[in-house]
């Protein structure tokens, strides 16, 4: 018996064959000027992210999920690793203006001020997980609810 080999959708094949040509484009660009800067950069971040951040958010992930368990509470655990990892995520991408370590060159590239990054992706990040608290508490009050009286 022969093997077929799946083939989606004609319009996702579509998509996906743009989508690396778009990609192979963008490389050939990014390569161009600097190509030894970007694989030192790639590299750079490929060693920062396995051996400093890794280790780290899996140990903070490890002990969130024992300090929850250990109160029998594991299932409220995606609702500080959502929003945690999304501030997270923010943290990272904008830290430069965030730590304040670009404030010049922004302002000479954009013509605008860089203060307030760091009050933004503090309101950003209470937001995250005031919704997060916000939607554990109503999945609660459902649960409590649906849950008959108990009878002694």
């Amino acid at each position: 018996m022969r093997a077929r080999i799946p083939v989606g959708n004609p319009v996702q094949l579509l998509l996906l064959a743009a989508s690396f040509a778009l990609a192979a484009y963008a490389g050939v660009r990014l390569l161009a000027d600097d190509w030894f800067g970007v694989a030192l950069w790639f590299v750079g971040a490929a060693l920062l992210h396995d051996l400093v951040l890794l280790p780290l958010y899996a140990a903070l992930d490890r002990a969130l999920v024992g300090g929850l368990g250990a109160a029998g509470r594991r299932e409220w655990t995606p609702y500080v690793r959502v929003p945690a990892a999304l501030s997270a995520l923010l943290l990272l991408v904008w830290f430069p203006l965030i730590g304040g370590m670009v404030d010049r060159r922004y302002r000479l590239a954009t013509g605008r001020s860089p203060d307030g990054f760091l009050a933004h992706w503090l309101l950003i990040t209470a937001v995250l997980f005031g919704a997060s608290a916000l939607l554990l508490a109503v999945r609660l009050r459902r649960a409590t609810k649906r849950r008959p009286p108990a009878v002694h």
